[in-house]
């Protein structure tokens, strides 16, 4: 067991193999190519984690979950690329991942927004159990979107140091993206049911994933559907907006 162990993680510990990814140029352009696919494959986990945060009430717990999730990510990156080799039997995760994300779809439009918001405001007397749920939601989540990611990165360096490498800097610039669109979502509110949308053709997108079925969405044409979907958003956002400014001066005169 302990010879398993060692050879799943040994590479992370061995102070030569750092030294010369870091030293070496072309170790740092596979890197950057890494970071670059990790960005791209990542727009979907954004999506889910800035819908996540909008379960918390103030900005301060939105942006502490993220914080909490961003550690708990590095871990799980650490974690999963030990066992990348093996991550190809780890299908049922993909499965379990995308009836998880149809849930939250289904719990998301099955409740109207004034039951939605008395729910919230009642839990908000325990606050802290809410957050810790969606700070483990959000762990969920990068267990289930790693795969993908590590499975690519793979796939361009059997290096693990550099995968790890790559991998942390890519999370940390999907954060990033997270907190943007946490932010545009603050201002315009037709953004969060768009964003359970996209969450629901991104379940699809990891159930078809399956070995079973093996038909894989690209991640250009996922990156189409999301700008698409934000467009007509915008574009509904700012006709409500329209009819809501005549309105009211409609009523003004």
């Amino acid at each position: 067991m302990l010879d398993w162990v060692s050879n799943l993680y040994g590479p992370f510990f061995d102070a030569h193999n750092w030294s010369t990814v870091i030293t070496s140029g072309n170790d740092w352009l596979i890197i950057l190519s890494l970071v670059t696919i990790e960005c791209l494959l990542s727009v979907d986990n954004a999506i889910v984690l800035a819908a996540q945060t909008q379960a918390l009430p103030t900005k301060i717990q939105r942006e502490k979950s993220l914080f909490y999730g961003l550690w708990g990510a590095y871990l799980f990156r650490f974690l999963i690329i030990g066992v990348g080799t093996y991550m190809i039997h780890f299908w049922e995760i993909k499965v379990i991942g995308s009836l998880y994300l149809f849930y939250l779809v289904y719990t998301f439009f099955r409740k109207t927004r004034v039951v939605r918001t008395h729910k919230l405001a009642g839990k908000s007397k325990s606050g802290l159990s809410l957050f810790w749920s969606v700070v483990i939601q959000i762990e969920f989540m990068d267990v289930v979107f790693s795969i993908d990611s590590v499975l690519a990165s793979l796939a361009i360096s059997p290096n693990p140091v550099i995968v790890l490498i790559g991998g942390m800097i890519g999370i940390l610039a999907m954060r990033g993206v997270a907190e943007v669109i946490m932010k545009l979502m603050a201002i315009i509110p037709e953004l969060q049911p768009m964003a359970y949308i996209l969450i629901g053709i991104i379940a699809l997108k990891l159930f078809l994933s399956i070995p079973l079925i093996d038909i894989e969405i690209p991640a250009s044409v996922f990156g189409l559907i999301v700008i698409g979907a934000v467009i007509i958003t915008l574009i509904i956002h700012y006709v409500r907006k329209g009819r809501q400014n005549q309105h009211e001066r409609s009523d003004n005169s």
